[in-house]
């Protein structure tokens, strides 16, 4: 049956040449396995620097753990250092590795100080087992960040011969619409944007007996898992500067009872996948809010 239909060319729709959007899949999915190796490999990091220093994994003063002074204090220092250093050679270290980025370093420097005093102190067998430990899961984490940049150059190169109208929405630049055009492919194979949202696993279940509805229902574990990271991260991205973008995701947030930002953020995937059908249906340029006003 199959065979006939191909040889009398009685398909339901037309048969695209597939093999370029297979050869962006092929990098955009090795990004997202090395992503979430990644996510892994940073959480590991992070439960042996509770070992290390109890305070700076629960309190930790910078904005980021895996910033550069952050990683400066913990592979260059040990809490009974901090601890006892004087305040002003605390600072002239925090000012040098971040190089005088911080607007107050001296408040920085008591802050991590009495976080070091606060932290459990680690048996003295164990300190170079867990500095060790440290270092050689940093140094994993630091090469897989290189090769994720590697692919991002090559997916940023394909993208250059594949013509679209995504890259039109700031914050989803070429390498979230690689992600999104991969998994997408012709986009006429999808009736609306329902069966989109539906493909990529953004439905949600319904659970209702009688009069009683809940307030806050489940997501469907089912669906393009590569299509649903794509879009999350591409909602994450266009939330941050599309003013439509953000109202509604603090609207989502302010509405949730629990897990607001990661339920405010799948929402606002969800809305984004009506923008994502619309473009490539259409194939025309997003024009932002303020303009349309």
């Amino acid at each position: 049956m199959i065979a006939d239909h191909l040889r009398f060319g009685r398909l339901p729709q037309a048969m695209t040449d597939s093999v370029q959007f297979e050869a962006l899949q092929r990098l955009t999915r090795t990004r997202f396995h090395l992503v979430q190796s990644i996510t892994r490999d940073k959480t590991y990091f992070l439960n042996q620097l509770f070992l290390k220093f109890s305070g700076l994994r629960q309190d930790n003063p910078f904005s980021d753990s895996f910033g550069t002074t952050s990683l400066a204090v913990i592979q260059e220092l040990e809490p009974e250092q901090v601890a006892q250093m004087p305040l002003q050679e605390l600072v002239d270290f925090l000012v040098d590795k971040s190089r005088n980025k911080f607007e107050n370093p001296e408040e920085t420097a008591k802050e991590l100080q009495k976080v070091a005093r606060n932290s459990v102190r680690l048996d003295k067998v164990m300190k170079d087992p867990v500095n060790l430990s440290l270092s050689v899961t940093l140094s994993v984490i630091q090469h897989m960040e290189s090769e994720v940049k590697k692919l991002d150059k090559a997916i940023a190169r394909l993208m250059k011969a594949i013509p679209n109208t995504l890259e039109s929405v700031q914050g989803i630049g070429p390498v979230y619409a690689a992600g999104l055009i991969a998994e997408i492919g012709d986009i006429q194979r999808f009736k609306n944007h329902s069966a989109l949202a539906k493909y990529a696993g953004l439905v949600w279940n319904q659970y209702q007996s009688g009069e009683y509805e809940a307030d806050e229902t489940s997501r469907m574990h089912t669906g393009n898992k590569y299509l649903r990271y794509y879009l999350i991260q591409a909602a994450d991205k266009v939330r941050r500067y599309d003013s439509e973008y953000v109202a509604f995701y603090q609207k989502k947030s302010n509405e949730a009872l629990k897990h607001k930002h990661k339920r405010a953020l799948v929402l606002t995937a969800r809305k984004l996948v009506r923008l994502v059908f619309t473009l490539l249906t259409t194939n025309q340029l997003y024009t932002p809010p303020e303009r349309r006003r």
